[in-house]
């Protein structure tokens, strides 16, 4: 994948009973759920890759119920980052990946590593960490992008870290987890867990539209000004970074509205 400045919105899976009603048709039958979403939405952060690996063939048959275009963000298996030590994961991740992702082709997206809010920064080990994610897999390219949930990641040392790997890293708009608005990587990847299910965008216009304007700035190179940076004093080149922006939990009842309401924000 290259970065090309384009802005993808989307959700968390496409299986959630509520939507059932709030967001497909009444006479569309669940086989055919993914099918519409993915053609509603620009692209789906995949969960239940963390809790159990799936089958090649199942990878294949999402990559053809979808369009062109569209891309899935792979949440990586827990069983790689909920350890103690971390540069301990390397048989965990080979196996994560040798799982049939590839299959998905050039459906495939940024690959999730999420770690635990307990899990506090250990430079050495973390780094150790970084350097077992494959660049690439069955000679497809792959995107990486990292979730820590502890404090002790708001260090400019973390960022440098990951940018010399040229790792991403999460902006969680969230009540307790940090987040992390700087640059590392060709992408930015942000999930946006503060909507509510009485706000029938998930999160109010206004704020969808304040999120719109941050990720055309990303887009094209820059940086928001009205959000803080771990490492205000590293030098990045500006150019065109793709962007992957996700209404995860809060308010998911109504995230597929807030993804379109963003959507089409950002393409007006």
């Amino acid at each position: 994948m290259t970065a090309s400045g384009n802005i993808r919105a989307g959700i968390g899976g496409w299986t959630f009973k509520p939507w059932d009603e709030s967001f497909y048709p009444d006479d569309l039958t669940k086989k055919r759920q993914l099918e519409y979403a993915s053609r509603q939405l620009k692209t789906i952060e995949v969960n239940g890759t963390y809790y159990g690996s799936q089958k090649p063939a199942t990878f294949a048959k999402w990559r053809e119920e979808t369009p062109d275009g569209f891309i899935f963000s792979m949440k990586a298996s827990r069983y790689c980052t909920n350890r103690k030590v971390l540069a301990d994961a390397g048989e965990s991740i080979e196996k994560f990946m040798a799982q049939g992702l590839t299959e998905l082709g050039d459906r495939l997206g940024p690959i999730l590593w999420q770690f635990m809010g307990t899990k506090s920064f250990d430079p050495d080990d973390f780094e150790a960490f970084l350097k077992l994610l494959p660049q690439k897999q069955d000679g497809i390219s792959l995107r990486h992008v990292v979730e820590p949930r502890h404090d002790s990641f708001l260090t400019p040392d973390f960022i440098k870290m990951i940018a010399k790997h040229g790792v991403s890293t999460v902006i969680a708009d969230h009540d307790d987890y940090p987040m992390f608005p700087d640059i590392t990587a060709d992408f930015v990847y942000a999930r946006l867990q503060r909507g509510s299910d009485e706000t029938k965008t998930c999160y109010p216009p206004k704020e969808i539209d304040m999120w719109a304007e941050r990720f055309k700035t990303y887009s094209k190179g820059g940086v928001p000004d009205d959000l803080d940076l771990i490492a205000p004093d590293r030098e990045v080149a500006e150019k065109p970074r793709d962007i992957f922006a996700f209404f995860i939990s809060g308010g998911k009842v109504n995230a597929p509205t807030g993804a379109r309401r963003l959507q089409t924000a950002v393409d007006g």
